[in-house]
């Protein structure tokens, strides 16, 4: 199936999933997926700048258990880029003229089908290179077994059957049900996991599951759903309704916020994202 993405947008909603979980899952990643065995990190700035500025998704100073400490550079990539080799070359160049440490990069695809950029530069003045993995060819047991559920999250992105599926999402939702967190909380990951489930093109339709399906999806009330960001084309009819009700949503929460109701009371009430009721 070929990915698709309803611009911008759409594209910063998933770069903000995996930015919000990426601390969370790092130790995990590190471990399982990069094979790297880290006994020392510890933060640096993620704003590199010299006649231009980059902003790396994932950036460590690291110590192995060799006592070899070195830049750890990861980027999550949903998209085939033609010119991949050199921005990870640029990032190269410029985490080792600041911190004066070799540096180790990963790019991790976590698109649609396999990626084909290239990952090397060599001529006869340079010769460059970056490690390159695919989400799609783990082993989802490795995140699946974690007792993080960012971590378990990903296991969607994993090396799945079709039938794997549902049994894989209906582990992460009763873990999300199972965590003693508040409702807000369980929103936020529900919301999460359906962000992750378009990006790997695992829609509503592909579970059959009903019961499963409305733990997942909340259609009338689900932000997302509204948007057109989960099944792609709504009938306008149907667009018209949940529209209706999305305004309607909107107006309860302006009356509540007269009121004097806080945001995340309004939020609980009216299954409407705080930033959307900020802004009113």
């Amino acid at each position: 199936m070929t990915e698709k993405f309803n611009g911008p947008e759409q594209g910063s909603m998933y770069d903000k999933v995996f930015r919000e979980n990426m601390e969370d899952t790092l130790p995990d990643v590190i471990k399982d997926v990069l094979r790297l065995h880290i006994v020392k990190s510890e933060e640096i700035a993620d704003d590199i700048q010299h006649t231009k500025e980059r902003r790396p998704d994932l950036l460590k100073r690291v110590e192995d258990d060799q006592g070899k400490v070195f830049i750890l550079h990861i980027e999550y990539q949903r998209d085939n880029e033609k010119n991949m080799a050199f921005r990870m070359a640029e990032y190269s160049i410029m985490l080792q003229r600041k911190y004066g440490l070799p540096v180790t990069q990963f790019v991790i695809y976590i698109g649609a089908g396999k990626p084909n950029m290239p990952m090397r530069i060599r001529n006869k003045y340079l010769h460059f290179w970056y490690n390159l993995l695919t989400f799609s060819e783990i082993d989802y047991q490795v995140f699946l077994n974690s007792d993080k559920i960012e971590q378990k999250m990903l296991a969607i992105f994993g090396d799945l059957q079709i039938e794997d599926t549902e049994m894989i999402l209906q582990q992460i939702v009763q873990e999300i049900e199972n965590k003693d967190i508040g409702e807000l909380e369980q929103g936020r990951y529900l919301k999460q996991l359906r962000v992750l489930m378009q990006l790997r093109n695992l829609e509503k339709t592909s579970i059959k599951n009903m019961a499963l399906t409305g733990k997942i999806f909340v259609e009338e009330k689900d932000i997302l759903y509204i948007r057109g960001e989960i099944n792609g084309e709504i009938k306008g009819e149907i667009r018209g309704e949940i529209k209706g009700e999305h305004k309607k949503a909107l107006e309860i929460a302006q009356e509540l916020k007269n009121e004097g109701c806080s945001s995340s009371f309004i939020a609980r009430i009216t299954k409407l994202s705080i930033q959307e009721i900020e802004a009113l």
